[in-house]
């Protein structure tokens, strides 16, 4: 009878018990992998082979829960890239929408696929086509340079990454006024 007793007072208290809540989150300013494009946050002003490219001004967003992206290009183009960080996976995505969204390479979305030493990252994608066209994979890699500048490599292959062919190589300096969008 005291077995019993104690057996229904034991069931009671756990069905009376509320669910554990499930964890606070915390801000995302506090997870580390949502640091990793930090490097490459500022105005920039962009050069290829020395000749000025356009102008750059990546931010943080969301209390750094997302990184944007505003582009300027020399030629009048302007493109917006969101890089967001999965911490459940911890990886990043990359978004990447121009006004020239119907040409290939206008629009494309790539994945981390490398953290380089040194504190540089790397992001692999398809670009889309139309139906039937060759694959072409595209993969940027930024590295912050020794001298405050970051080096920005674009590179497309056409044999599944056997062979890379690069499409921009720039230095991203910082701008000395804030650059418009």
């Amino acid at each position: 009878m005291v077995l019993s007793a104690l057996l229904v007072a034991v069931s009671m208290a756990a069905s009376s018990a509320a669910p554990a809540p499930p964890p606070s989150p915390v801000p995302c300013s506090t997870v580390a992998g949502f640091h990793d494009l930090d490097f490459w946050i500022g105005s920039w002003r962009v050069t290829t082979d020395g000749q000025y490219a356009g102008t750059d001004v990546v931010a943080p967003i969301l209390d750094h829960c997302a990184v944007t992206e505003n582009w300027n290009d020399a030629d009048g183009s302007h493109g917006l890239s969101l890089f967001y960080f999965n911490a459940f996976e911890q990886s990043w995505t990359q978004v990447w929408v121009t006004d020239l969204a119907t040409a290939r390479g206008g629009l494309k979305e790539k994945y981390l696929i490398a953290r380089i030493p040194g504190g540089g990252v790397r992001f692999q994608g398809i670009l889309p086509g139309a139906p039937g066209s060759a694959i072409i994979v595209d993969r940027t890699t930024l590295t912050p340079v020794d001298d405050g500048t970051v080096h920005q490599l674009i590179e497309i292959s056409r044999d599944g990454g056997t062979t890379w062919t690069p499409t921009f190589d720039a230095i991203y300096a910082r701008a000395r006024t804030k650059a418009t969008f």
